[in-house]
């Protein structure tokens, strides 16, 4: 029996255009949600909180976790970043399971940048993999959020190589053209996975 409802997941590397990506599918009028969105707020949790404040108490400032503060201890400090990961993720995923559950459709995508790090995978019937040539990464991630290229260099270092490492049979999409490339290929991938269900 076929399922009545698919949930794929749209993931890369910093600065590989995942957020594009995603937004290229939501135009094609399919439900798409962020793993960032369900992160925003993730610190005002009460539990998320209390551990941040137990695992990080220097990074608390006016009862409140200082998010740069936080970023520069962990981006530097790889057991710092597996330890915050194992305080944010499994909520942040709570929160973006409950809002895909009570979308409408039979093709339901999530953007998640931390999927493969994470090994959350599994939970999700389908994987778009977007790669990008890694100094239009560099130059994309300088220009969005003003980093220099060294703290680029820094985050990248902290994440799944989807140039190095096997996708396990994913779906890639390359990201190495223009919008309108890129355009053509998702909806390519998109109705493919259509297709499917």
């Amino acid at each position: 029996m076929r399922q009545s409802k698919r949930y794929i997941a749209v993931t890369g590397g910093i600065g590989s255009g995942k957020s594009t990506v995603a937004r290229l599918i939501g135009a094609m009028g399919y439900p798409v949600f962020s793993a960032d969105a369900a992160a925003r707020d993730i610190y005002s949790d009460p539990c998320v909180l209390a551990e941040v404040r137990r695992q990080f108490p220097a990074c608390i400032r006016g009862g409140e976790v200082d998010r740069k503060a936080l970023a520069d201890v962990v981006f530097s400090d790889k057991a710092a970043l597996r330890a915050l990961d194992s305080i944010t993720h499994p909520a942040i995923m709570r929160r973006l399971w409950d809002e895909m559950r009570a979308a409408q459709g039979g093709l339901v995508f999530a953007e998640v940048p931390l999927l493969l790090e994470g090994g959350y995978e599994d939970t999700f019937d389908g994987v778009i993999v977007v790669r990008r040539p890694r100094e239009a990464r560099i130059r994309a991630v300088i220009e969005r959020d003003g980093l220099t290229r060294e703290e680029v260099l820094s985050r990248m270092k902290n994440q799944f190589d989807y140039e190095k490492n096997p996708l396990n049979g994913h779906t890639v999409i390359e990201n190495d053209g223009d919008v309108a490339a890129l355009k053509a290929a998702v909806e390519q991938v998109v109705y493919a996975m259509e297709a499917e269900k």
